[in-house]
C-alpha cells in the first residue's frame, strides 16, 4: 500500500487530559501491535510559537480568567449556523497546519488515531483533498460530545457514553462507525490495587482517611482556598495535593500548609496518579473528562469544585446523574462537606459503588483492539 509500519497518534496540548489519552492508547497498541511503531506526536508543537500560544494559551488563560466565556465559545461552536466563526477558526487553522500535514506525509502511517479534534479535521481535510488515504479514528474525551469532534471520513468515533454517541451520530457521523467505549485511562488505572499498600507505596499513613485535591495538568483553579478549607475541616483525615507541572503553585501551597495541625503532601507531576487514587477514600477535583474516568475506573467517589462551563459542566451532570458524586458550589462549605462524607460510611458505599457502576477501566484497551481491526490485525499482528 505503500504505507510505513507506522501508527501515529495525534494529540494537542490545550488541556492535560488529550494526551493523556493518547499515552494511554499508545501503551494498549504497544501492548496488542507489539512490532508497529507507534508515535504520539502533539500537533501544537510543529506550529508556529504564535498559533500554539493562541490556541493552548488562550485555553488556559480563558479557563483562568474568563471561565464564563469559555463556556460561551464552547456552545457557540456547538449550535447550526455559526458559518462566519467556523470559517474564521479554520482559516486560522489553515494558515498553520502545513508542517502537520508534511509531517503525517513523511510517515505515511498506516494508520491515525486522534485523541483531540484539531489533528483529526487535518486529518480528514487531507483525505477531502485526496493528499492521504489512510484510515483514521477519534476519541473524544468528555462524557457528552461536541458538534466540532465530528470531521469526515472517519472510520471510527469511540465515546464516553451512549448519549455521546446519540449526539455525533446528530451531526453526520454514522451510527455503525460510533463505539461506545469510555475514556482510556492510563496503565495502572485497569487494575485493583490495595488501599493499604497504595498508602505505602505514597508514603502516607495507612490507618487514616485519605482526602485528594486535583488541581489538573496545569494546575488551574483556587486550588489555595480549596486546601485552606481542607486543612480546617472538622475530620481526622490526611490531605494529598497533586498540583500537575505548575511549580509557582506548589511552593506557594508549600509555605502556605507549613507548620499546619494537619498531614499534607504537596506532589508535583507524577507518573503514579494511580497509586495517588487508589490510597484515597475520595478526590477533590474539577472534573475534566480524563480525570473524572481515572477516578471511576479507581472506585473513587468525587466532590465537584469549580467546573469550567462547556465540557466540565456537562462532566459534572453525569457523575451527578448518576450519583457518582457530589458537587460544593460554595468553597467555603468545602471542609463541612467532606467531613460528612467521611463520616457517613453508608454514603461513601453508595457513591463508591455508583463510581464502579459507571466505570471503563479497559477503555484502552478495546480502542486498540478495534482500531487495528480495522487494518485487519489480530491480537499480536504486524500492520
Amino acid at each position: 500500500m505503500g504505507r510505513e509500519n507506522v501508527i501515529l497518534i495525534l494529540t494537542a496540548s490545550a488541556g492535560a487530559g488529550h494526551l493523556f489519552a493518547a499515552r494511554a492508547v499508545e501503551h494498549a497498541l504497544r501492548t496488542r501491535a507489539p512490532d508497529v511503531t507507534l508515535e504520539v506526536l502533539d500537533v501544537l508543537a510543529l506550529c508556529n510559537v504564535l498559533f500554539r500560544r493562541l490556541y493552548a494559551g488562550g485555553y488556559l488563560l480563558l479557563a483562568r480568567h474568563a471561565p464564563v466565556a469559555m463556556g460561551w465559545l464552547y456552545d457557540a461552536m456547538d449550535r447550526p449556523g455559526g458559518h462566519f466563526r467556523n470559517r474564521s477558526r479554520i482559516w486560522i487553522q489553515d494558515l498553520n497546519k502545513r508542517p502537520v500535514v508534511q509531517y503525517v506525509l513523511q510517515r505515511r502511517p498506516a494508520l491515525i488515531v486522534n485523541t483531540h479534534y484539531l489533528p483529526a479535521e487535518i486529518v480528514a481535510q487531507m483525505r477531502r483533498a485526496r493528499q492521504l488515504d489512510c484510515p483514521q479514528v477519534t476519541v473524544t474525551t468528555d462524557y457528552e460530545t461536541h458538534r466540532i469532534w465530528v470531521q469526515e471520513p472517519t472510520e471510527r468515533y469511540y465515546t464516553a457514553t451512549d448519549d455521546g454517541k446519540f449526539y455525533l451520530t446528530q451531526w453526520g457521523a454514522a451510527a455503525e462507525r460510533v463505539h461506545v467505549t469510555g475514556i482510556p485511562v492510563r496503565p495502572g488505572f485497569d487494575q485493583p490495587m490495595d488501599r493499604g499498600e497504595a498508602r505505602r507505596r505514597c508514603g502516607l499513613d495507612t490507618g487514616r482517611p485519605v482526602v485528594l485535591l486535583l488541581c489538573g495538568g496545569f494546575g488551574v483553579g483556587p486550588t489555595a482556598a480549596l486546601l485552606r478549607e481542607l486543612v480546617f475541616m472538622p475530620a481526622d483525615a490526611q490531605v494529598a495535593v497533586v498540583v500537575g507541572r505548575n511549580e509557582r503553585l506548589r511552593a506557594r501551597l508549600e509555605r502556605q500548609v507549613a507548620g499546619a495541625a494537619r498531614a499534607v503532601r504537596i506532589i508535583g507531576f507524577t507518573d503514579a496518579m494511580h497509586e495517588w487514587m487508589h490510597a484515597a477514600d475520595l478526590v477533590v477535583t474539577k472534573p475534566g473528562g480524563l480525570t473524572v474516568a481515572e477516578a471511576l475506573a479507581s472506585g473513587l467517589p468525587l466532590i465537584v469544585v469549580n467546573p469550567i462551563p462547556g465540557q466540565e459542566t456537562r462532566n459534572a451532570d453525569f457523575l451527578l446523574e448518576h450519583g457518582a458524586a457530589i458537587k460544593v458550589n460554595n468553597l467555603r462549605l468545602l471542609g463541612r462537606r467532606v467531613a460528612a462524607l467521611l463520616n457517613d460510611p453508608p454514603r461513601m458505599d453508595a457513591l463508591r459503588t455508583a463510581a464502579r457502576a459507571i466505570a471503563r477501566p479497559h477503555a484502552a484497551r478495546d480502542i486498540a483492539a478495534d482500531a487495528l481491526s480495522i487494518l485487519g490485525c489480530g491480537g499480536h499482528s504486524q500492520v
